[in-house]
């Protein structure tokens, strides 16, 4: 049984109360995230929610990419913060809008942007077996090891096959040539999801035929929504080890 102070709502709650950024150098940022959904119109969408930013203001952004391969970012901070300026050179578009999060319940999202008039998207989120392993293996990781290469590589792969997500990439490169660095400390599954964009409905949630990447960043062939840390490290920068 599910501890009331591990549920999604409630972890959420307390990530927009007392988000700890990593140390170290780069662009840092803690909240939580849904690394990727694909539905049957062929469309994706992802989400990340940052309250704590190392470079200013918190934010909400999230991706679309349609069925015939644009991408687009809704953004609630302008195009010069938030995701945008790393992923950029991989974008179609960028809108920049309200967008409201409200948890129903302890396990159900809702997201609407411009009101639900742009994008409207649900999620009922589940634990499962792989997961709480996976969770409890992040439990007892030592501390800072996100910051061991092979670490994040390994850790990556491995959760990607425990959760039948397919490739994770917890270390790469954006479109821009920043290395991101992902820590995730707590991961639970989406058990489903409906979505409309522009008033189009997306469908039900459908595994994608391959893999979609945004530079290095991949999206799992399953629904995932991971809380924990991340960072961006500046094209030459350090702070990653190969260790």
């Amino acid at each position: 049984m599910t501890h009331p102070h591990e549920e999604p709502a409630a972890l959420a709650a307390a990530a927009e109360r007392q988000a700890a950024l990593p140390p170290g150098p780069g662009d840092r940022f803690a909240g939580y995230g849904v690394l990727g959904l694909a539905f049957q119109s062929g469309d994706v969408l992802a989400l990340r929610r940052f309250p704590a930013t190392s470079c200013g203001a918190g934010y909400t952004s999230i991706w679309h990419q349609s069925s015939d391969g644009r991408w687009t970012f809704y953004s609630d901070v302008p195009v010069t913060a938030g995701c945008v300026p790393y992923f950029a050179p991989g974008l179609t578009d960028t809108i920049v809008t309200p967008i409201r999060l409200e948890w129903r319940g302890t396990r159900r999202l809702a997201i609407a942007a411009d009101g639900g008039r742009l994008l409207a998207w649900s999620m009922w989120f589940a634990p499962t077996a792989p997961s709480a392993a996976i969770n409890a293996l992040l439990g007892v990781l030592p501390e800072g090891w996100w910051r061991r290469r092979r670490l994040l590589t390994a850790a990556g792969a491995m959760a990607g096959l425990a959760l039948g997500a397919g490739r994770l990439r917890l270390t790469g490169h954006t479109p821009s040539g920043h290395r991101f660095v992902a820590a995730p400390a707590r991961v639970w599954t989406v058990a489903a999801s409906r979505a409309t964009v522009a008033g189009r409905d997306l469908g039900s949630t459908a595994p994608p035929a391959r893999h979609t990447t945004l530079g290095d960043v991949v999206i799992p062939r399953r629904g995932l929504l991971a809380f924990g840390q991340s960072l961006m490290l500046a094209p030459g920068g350090k702070g990653v080890g190969s260790g």
